[in-house]
């Protein structure tokens, strides 16, 4: 069996991921030749926001985030009162590191407080909708943010509430109430509630965020966008690019399937926080991204006519559904291409890696030809291969061919060492509608290296 993410932890003082086969069966565990990582998912909700499982409660998200090899995953939702009430009860302080474990639990994994809040507020005569995500460094600093938001909307509502404040004011409200707290625009690409979002957002950052510009060090590139596309924004340059899930259910296949990877000597908020915040490679080794075509608003379509389209293609019709001449949903492809001051395959310097996976459950349905990845067949299938291999991550990223033939056969080896190698095409999401895998069909042509593969050679 493979090492269990976090094993020799206690040892290293940082969590513990098997790069390759360290078996405990008769092969020597050389601690040297283990890849020390560190994978974390910053922006999940709780059963507080609307749309959202009533699974995600903390228990129930330590336990999937175990599965899927995640060593940091958000609380979601802090300026909420009620959830966290749940979060005191639940959670206890590690060491004074700014993270929080589950009380009474043997599982390794790590809580950041985090949340995500709506601004909605008007601009140049347009009203603007702006999604933003917050992290705090403890429930004490999570309280006195939420105690300063509270005049600008009913933090009761919703766990992710919409605030009557400009963009600039969330950052002065949020960085007054704790100097130590993060801001970045969340999936800054989607049509709706997005920094750069087709229908309320804007064309640049420092509009968005106007004098308080200074204090934004990241960006979230949502499940629509990857590196590649936001490289092509020479306003993005200096901006850390973050992935995260934004799960709204516990289950595998939404959870963890963006991340972000860290190599860091010790695991606290400021450590985390800090590599992010200074762009360093050394620190932030890559993040993990869907393809973006399986993002819901990859293409600009009309899911009402099932019609979707290319950026250019959609640009040449002026938007309008070929079917009934209504409006399209601008897809994320054809904003960037709006924006974009550069060619596609463009990469700057010191860029942080990225790597392209799909969740593995979602692999396992389409071999075995199973509607729902949630079925009794490709949970049983799920369950043996990370009970043998440690975590999902662990299958995707590190499990080697032969062990995984054994393990799970030749289809679902074939097509998990596909998506490993990003050589698989996925039909484009759009207008609300995910991605579809399809393992029939050749992979296209990519202009911009998977940058962080050379992890795994």
């Amino acid at each position: 069996m493979y090492l269990e993410p976090g094993i020799f932890g206690p040892l290293l003082k940082r969590p513990v991921l098997a790069k390759v086969n360290f078996y405990l069966q008769g092969k020597s565990l050389g601690v040297a030749d283990l890849l020390l990582r560190v994978f974390a998912d910053l922006q999940v909700h709780s059963p507080y926001s609307r749309a959202t499982s009533k699974n995600m409660n903390l228990k129930e998200v330590a336990r999937f985030a175990s599965m899927k090899g995640l060593n940091v995953v958000g609380t979601g939702d802090f300026t909420h009162p009620d959830w966290r009430n749940e979060i005191r009860r639940d959670l206890l302080d590690v060491e004074d590191s700014g993270l929080y474990s589950l009380r009474d639990s043997t599982l390794q994994v790590r809580y950041m407080l985090t949340g995500e809040v709506n601004t909605t507020f008007q601009f140049k005569e347009r009203s603007r909708r702006i999604h933003h995500c917050l992290l705090a460094p403890s429930i004490e600093s999570a309280e006195t943010v939420s105690d300063r938001l509270a005049k600008y909307g009913n933090l009761l509502s919703d766990g992710r509430p919409t605030l009557r404040a400009t963009a600039p004011e969330l950052v002065a409200e949020v960085l007054e109430a704790d100097s130590q707290c993060v801001i970045f625009p969340a999936h800054a690409w989607t049509p709706w509630f997005s920094l750069f979002g087709a229908n309320s957002g804007f064309d640049s950052l420092i509009d968005c965020y106007q004098d308080r510009s200074d204090r934004i060090f990241a960006l979230e590139t949502g499940m629509s966008s990857d590196s590649p596309m936001n490289w092509r924004l020479s306003q993005l340059d200096r901006l850390c690019l973050v992935s995260n899930s934004d799960a709204h259910s516990a289950w595998p296949w939404r959870l963890g399937r963006e991340a972000n990877v860290f190599d860091l000597e010790h695991l606290t908020y400021h450590n985390l926080v800090g590599a992010i915040r200074d762009k360093d490679p050394r620190r932030f080794l890559f993040t993990i991204e869907t393809s973006p075509a399986y993002g819901k608003y990859h293409w600009t379509g009309h899911r009402e006519c099932s019609v979707s389209m290319s950026a250019k293609d959609a640009q040449l019709l002026g938007d309008k559904c070929p079917k009934c001449g209504r409006k399209m949903t601008r897809g994320v492809e054809e904003r960037v291409e709006e924006l974009a001051d550069r060619p596609e395959g463009y990469v700057p310097e010191n860029a942080i890696g990225y790597r392209h996976l799909l969740p593995l459950s979602e692999i396992i349905a389409i071999v075995i030809g199973e509607v729902n990845p949630g079925s009794t067949k490709v949970w049983d299938s799920y369950n043996a291969l990370v009970g043998r291999f440690g975590s999902e991550y662990s299958v995707m990223l590190d499990a080697p061919e032969d062990q995984l033939l054994l393990a799970a056969g030749p289809e679902i080896t074939r097509a998990v060492l596909r998506v490993r190698n990003d050589n698989v095409f996925v039909e484009p999401g759009y207008d609300g509608l995910y991605g579809r895998l399809d393992l029939n069909k050749p992979a296209p042509i990519k202009k911009s290296p998977a940058l962080g593969l050379e992890q795994f050679v």
